[in-house]
């Protein structure tokens, strides 16, 4: 299996941070024209990963949603840092920390709108890791 980190600067906002251009450069790399699996995993207790469609306004939506499906101001019993963190940490109990993506021929096999993402609500920390696996077959 090949590994490697890769470091994302997401900022104080509530982002979905498109990850597919180093995935793509990661297999690319690892599978050398083979097959296999590649699985993305954020080592983060308030982030998740999330296949989907960006630049249309879905990944918009998605942040829309959770915000009103784990409201900041819902009364979190996990209080440190800022008001409404509790709920980043509810997060990856809906956006799981991981996916795992198909390779074939030494590419991501994903479908024509699929982006992979790292969806981030926390604004108490701007840096995240993202581990890029690959599994060959």
């Amino acid at each position: 299996m090949r590994s490697e980190v890769v470091d994302v600067r997401t900022g104080s906002d509530e982002v979905v941070y498109d990850l597919t251009d180093e995935c793509e450069r990661f297999v690319a790399a690892a599978a050398q024209d083979g097959d296999g699996l590649l699985h993305v995993f954020v080592p983060h207790a308030t982030a998740g990963v999330a296949v989907i469609e960006t630049g249309s306004g879905s990944d918009d939506d998605l942040l829309a949603v959770l915000g009103a499906v784990l409201p900041g101001d819902f009364g979190w019993r996990h209080r440190h840092g800022s008001p409404g963190h509790g709920r980043d940490h509810v997060v990856p109990a809906f956006v799981p920390p991981y996916a795992t993506l198909p390779v074939v021929a030494g590419r991501l096999a994903l479908g024509t709108w699929q982006r992979v993402c790292l969806v981030d609500t926390n604004r108490d920390n701007p840096r995240r890791k993202v581990r890029l696996s690959l599994l060959q077959g």
